[in-house]
């Protein structure tokens, strides 16, 4: 039995390392454009012009946001119905016991409350975290990304990705270096 073994090891991507914002998005234009899919960029500070740039799909996020404040108000609501009418029903001079307009207050601060809940769950489960690791923390230059740099990462995956053409494609949009990500 004899297994097959490759003296290179399998990468992840190439990565290109840019100086400034404005030459990372002109690179991931140009790569959009020259047809690679498979793509990320990597940079300190968020960058409007990425997401079109990367042609990155719209967010789920404002409708789990919306789902969240609605399911708030709905609670918020039952609890109020349920405490006031079901479990202690107090008749004091006649009054109804469900007045609405004394419950909004309690269903504005569950509908904030569970709007938020909905963010904060929803960009953790959206955004894959929590994520310790990433095969482009294997490039050498990578921790400046949190810092001031800014990275272009083409995945192997890509069906368009060839080693050596990718390579002289990335050199071409001129960065400061292109680097191999390894597994």
């Amino acid at each position: 039995m004899s297994a097959s073994t490759s003296s290179t090891p399998a990468i992840y991507g190439l990565t290109a390392e840019f100086v400034n914002p404005s030459e990372l998005v002109a690179a991931a234009n140009r790569a959009r454009i020259a047809g690679y899919r498979n793509m990320d960029a990597y940079s300190p500070m968020p960058i409007e012009e990425l997401n079109e740039a990367l042609a990155l799909p719209k967010t789920r996020l404002p409708r789990l946001v919306l789902a969240g404040g609605i399911a708030g108000t709905v609670l918020g609501m039952g609890l109020e119905y349920w405490a006031s009418t079901i479990a202690y029903p107090m008749n004091i001079g006649g009054r109804p016991e469900f007045t609405w307009p004394s419950f909004i207050p309690v269903a504005y601060e569950t509908t904030i409350l569970g709007a938020a809940l909905s963010a904060v769950v929803g960009m953790i489960v959206l955004n894959g975290l929590p994520q310790p690791y990433h095969p482009v923390f294997n490039a050498p230059r990578f921790h400046r990304a949190s810092q001031d740099r800014f990275f272009l990462c083409i995945e192997s995956a890509d069906p368009q990705f060839d080693r050596q053409g990718t390579e002289q494609f990335l050199k071409g949009l001129g960065p400061q270096e292109v680097t191999e990500v390894a597994w």
